[in-house]
């Protein structure tokens, strides 16, 4: 999502992994829309995401069932029922210093990063 959505003013929150504490949390191996996505309780749910595939720079594949894969992996989930607390988001990341300024302009607690590189932009994080 974050890829198509990457051109937009939008801004990525950084959650605690306290929430993986909460009661009916699930974890997905995949994006939860995608096709054999697997939901398991937090307690052996980790251990089916493959680290590799959901951390890895680049999910491009020149075979097109890997290229799915990986493409899904990158997307698995964390899913808090109801709502997440203000009190597990740690921080905000944006692309660019125009974005950062005004996220500023909310006066909230949390430190606002520029971080170009997770938005798939090119440039220095700041």
């Amino acid at each position: 999502m974050l890829y198509k959505r990457r051109n937009e003013d939008i801004c990525v929150l950084a959650v605690s992994t306290d929430v993986l504490d909460l009661t009916g949390v699930i974890i997905t191996d995949k994006n939860a829309a995608s096709d054999y996505v697997s939901f398991r309780s937090v307690f052996n749910g980790l251990s089916y995401v493959n680290a590799e595939l959901t951390f890895a720079e680049d999910w491009r594949d020149n075979d097109t069932i890997q290229y799915w894969r990986k493409k899904a992996a990158k997307c698995a989930e964390v899913l808090v029922p109801d709502r997440v607390d203000p009190a597990y988001i740690l921080r905000a990341y944006v692309a660019s210093p125009e974005l950062k300024r005004k996220v500023d302009d909310f006066n909230t607690p949390l430190a606002v990063i520029v971080d170009r590189h997770l938005f798939f932009k090119q440039g220095e994080t700041q």
